[in-house]
């Protein structure tokens, strides 16, 4: 107030001491010059007598001194004023220079008429560029309608002080919050409002660390809503629990709802879960345990029951022990409990469907051995233990190699029984040519099935390797193989078998493109030879089928004699025969069909105890890439073979070659 009413005083002042051309000696004229002006009219208009001019004298220079007198009091109290009004503004000027906040005079128009250093400094300005501004200019836009509506305020007379928060802009552009507090000065007579002053504090500082907070809050209770965790806050001096927001929210009370009542939450819980929370409190209470933690269920607002884990702990004890302040938190783990309880249910079922597996397992007529990730066994059932000849109890934990070695039936090679590639989905691998090799070297064949154990993360996590004994039943395909492709009589290849190897051979001839003609009289190649026996009818004939049967062994035993390994024989039916030289040339396979020949007329054969003599005429033709098919092949043997016949029987005839005329193979002309 004492501020004010000096900066009234200075204002006052300047307005006064504006009028120069008044001083003392014209105040006192002012005053005195009346009174003498008036006695010197008087003395020129009348023509008095001494004393009555003596006695006007006196009263003229008694009204003269009197006001001089008075002149020289008025005198006495504007200079009074006028030292204490600048007294008044040395105050004035000294307490806004040396304020350490800003302390600001403004005029109606909202121009900066005075300020002092600690104002110019907190926005980086001079005094002297910080009254060339108006607070419009130095207030953040968003918080001009604050200074504009107090404004309105102060000029319409409803407000005479004010103090509001609002930001200004720094010389740099930068922000900062300040705290406002003035006071409109008025006119004394009129009550008009002169100018406002204000002091401005700095509190930016505390705006941040308030915005900081307030983050931290937010997080948090961002944090606990996520979590699903509220904080629970027990001060006996307040005489009740306060709940965060999130606590009270999670059981579907608004906020504030809970507070207050310390035994509340204890109704809130389950009837069954009573006893069990309040043990674990007591045992807390009592410091008996460093911490207080259960699991129980509340009840929510709307009735349902939620799953809750409390975890809370004493902070602050009476020197009798006795609790004063205890904090802690409690956790939604309602989705645990649900898991969990799934859990369970799905661990006993597990359960079940394992044994059921283990009786499957051990009462099936399969193999089956079960590896873990490393390939070490897991399990292996009664007849994996018999097929191996190793006891389950001794197998387990051992790796897979050191119980289970199978081999390749044809190569010998060990089948592979690993893991699939990382990331790969293996497919089960069968195979049905594996021997299963044993501690004491005996071997059976089996049929095993080898599958990937991965799981729902695509990892590896095993495998199962089921496997039969299959000996018999190879023993049994063997049998049907050979029978489907040799003739049941003699043995050797039968018709149709001989056919698919010609064609391979046909086949390979054209992929290797072998159609030089001349490979069919002097170059390597492969020969066709068409065997027809002579006189074998007079034997079927005198002797029966039963001689003919025998003499057809005989025969096949020979013409084997006197071929190569690589070579193919095969019976066509009846007494035909056919032989495929594998690279032979024209020349040699006519000194092979001599030495067959040969071979079957040197037979000694006697059937009831009388001799037979037979023979054999041969035909030979070129397998090469302009051959044509195994039919026409045949066809120019078959040909060859009765142009032997014709010739007096027991020779060899060559087939032409042959060359292929639109499309059609025909024989050349016979070579010389």
């Amino acid at each position: 107030m004492r501020l004010r009413t000096g900066v009234a005083r200075i204002v006052m002042w300047r307005g006064l001491t504006s009028r120069k051309s008044l001083g003392h000696a014209g105040l006192a004229l002012l005053v005195a010059g009346p009174g003498v002006l008036a006695t010197s009219i008087l003395l020129s208009r009348l023509d008095l007598g001494t004393e009555a001019l003596k006695l006007s004298l006196q009263i003229a220079v008694a009204v003269a001194v009197g006001a001089l007198f008075l002149a020289a009091l008025s005198i006495r109290r504007i200079t009074r004023d006028r030292q204490q009004i600048a007294e008044s503004e040395l105050r004035f000027r000294r307490a806004m220079e040396d304020s350490a906040i800003g302390i600001v005079v403004v005029g109606l128009d909202g121009r900066i008429r005075q300020t002092n250093p600690a104002f110019a400094a907190m926005l980086g300005y001079t005094s002297e560029e910080i009254e060339a501004l108006t607070f419009f200019q130095i207030t953040h836009p968003d918080d001009l309608l604050i200074g504009r509506e107090t404004m309105d305020d102060l000029k319409a007379g409803t407000v005479n002080s004010f103090h509001f928060e609002k930001r200004y802009l720094r010389k740099d552009g930068t922000p900062v919050w300040a705290h406002l507090a003035g006071s409109v000065i008025r006119d004394e007579t009129s009550g008009r409002p002169l100018y406002l002053v204000s002091q401005i504090e700095n509190i930016d500082a505390r705006k941040q660390a308030e915005a900081r907070i307030a983050e931290a809050e937010t997080r948090w209770n961002f944090a606990l809503a996520g979590a699903g965790q509220g904080v629970w806050d027990l001060d006996m001096r307040k005489g009740g629990t306060t709940y965060s927001s999130t606590w009270v929210k999670m059981l579907g009370y608004a906020d504030g709802e809970l507070d207050g009542d310390t035994d509340r939450w204890l109704t809130m819980i389950h009837p069954d879960d009573r006893e069990t929370v309040a043990e674990a409190d007591r045992a807390h209470l009592e410091g008996k345990t460093p911490f207080f933690e259960a699991e129980f269920r509340m009840r929510h607002k709307d009735g349902h029951w939620m799953w809750i884990l409390d975890r809370g702990k004493a902070i602050e004890r009476d020197e009798d022990g006795q609790l004063i302040r205890a904090i802690g938190s409690l956790t939604d783990i309602t989705r645990r409990k649900e898991a969990e309880e799934r859990l369970t249910v799905s661990a006993a079922m597990l359960v079940d469907e394992k044994e059921r597996l283990r009786v499957t397992l051990q009462s099936i007529g399969d193999a089956v051995i079960c590896t873990d990730a490393a390939n070490r066994i897991t399990f292996m059932n009664p007849v994996a233990e018999k097929l191996t000849g190793i006891a389950g109890g001794e197998a387990l934990g051992k790796m897979l190699g050191h119980v289970y070695w199978a081999v390749d039936e044809e190569t010998g090679h060990r089948i592979g029984v690993t893991r699939p590639a990382v990331g790969v989905h293996a497919p089960a691998d069968q195979n049905s040519r594996a021997v299963l090799i044993r501690r004491d070297d005996t071997r059976c064949s089996i049929r095993q099935v080898v599958s990937p154990i991965v799981n729902e993360r695509n990892e590896f996590c095993g495998l199962v390797i089921v496997f039969q004994d299959f000996t018999d039943a190879r023993a049994l395909q063997r049998q049907l193989a050979h029978a489907a492709a040799h003739d049941a009589l003699t043995g050797l290849a039968n018709r149709s078998s001989f056919i698919r190897a010609m064609e391979d051979l046909i086949g390979q001839a054209r992929k290797d493109g072998t159609a030089d003609t001349t490979k069919s009289v002097g170059g390597a190649g492969h020969q066709f030879m068409f065997i027809d026996l002579d006189h074998f009818k007079l034997v079927n004939d005198t002797g029966g089928h039963a001689a003919g049967d025998a003499l057809l062994k005989r025969v096949a035993e020979a013409i084997r004699s006197v071929l190569g390994p690589d070579d193919i024989v095969a019976r066509l039916g009846g007494d035909e025969f056919a032989v495929i030289l594998k690279s032979s040339s024209a020349a040699g396979a006519k000194i092979a069909a001599r030495s067959i020949i040969d071979a079957i007329g040197g037979l000694d054969f006697t059937w009831d105890g009388r001799p037979h003599v037979i023979g054999a005429s041969i035909g030979l033709a070129a397998i090469n890439a302009n051959c044509g098919e195994v039919d026409e092949i045949i066809a120019r043997a078959d040909a060859a073979c009765y142009a032997a016949k014709a010739a007096g029987r027991g020779c060899v005839s060559v087939a032409p070659d042959a060359q292929i005329v639109d499309g059609r193979t025909e024989p050349l002309a016979a070579a010389s």
